[in-house]
């Protein structure tokens, strides 16, 4: 079974993270590191924000998958998977500014929103029994 809304919003996740990788990629061209920041203030904000970015990616990729799977609207998984991708491209950006910035906050306090959300719905679909049964196969045998 596909799930076309989380299958979109992973590749879009995808496509940050190459964006984020190919930051410190140029970062460490530009220094000449090839190990660690070097000092580097830029390359270290850099390297932070990819590693914060796969931190909570995978969590919110899980739960839309999951959510998915039980029957959640896909009008609110895309809502939800769209500003997921947005405030991480936020935080990306306000992480190689001078702290405090609007995309930085806005990326951390809306991927916080955004991954709580999706908590509670997935324990809601759990616990209200709204969840779409899972497809079952059934074997049958037929003896000649």
């Amino acid at each position: 079974m596909i799930l076309p809304v989380t299958l979109s919003i992973a590749a879009a996740a995808a496509i940050v993270n190459l964006w984020l990788a190919m930051r410190i990629v140029l970062g460490r061209l530009r220094g000449k590191v090839m190990m660690g920041d070097g000092g580097d203030s830029r390359l270290a904000a850099g390297m932070r924000a990819h590693a914060n970015f796969v931190e909570y990616a995978p969590f919110v990729l899980i739960l839309m998958g999951l959510i998915e799977l039980g029957g959640g609207s896909s009008f609110w998984l895309w809502g939800l998977g769209a500003a997921f991708i947005l405030v991480r491209i936020g935080h990306g950006w306000g992480m190689m500014r001078p702290a405090p910035n609007i995309g930085r906050a806005v990326g951390a306090m809306g991927t916080w929103a955004i991954l709580a959300l999706l908590a509670g719905w997935g324990i809601g679909i759990v616990y209200t029994g709204r969840a779409v049964p899972a497809q079952t196969t059934t074997l049958v045998r037929i003896d000649r």
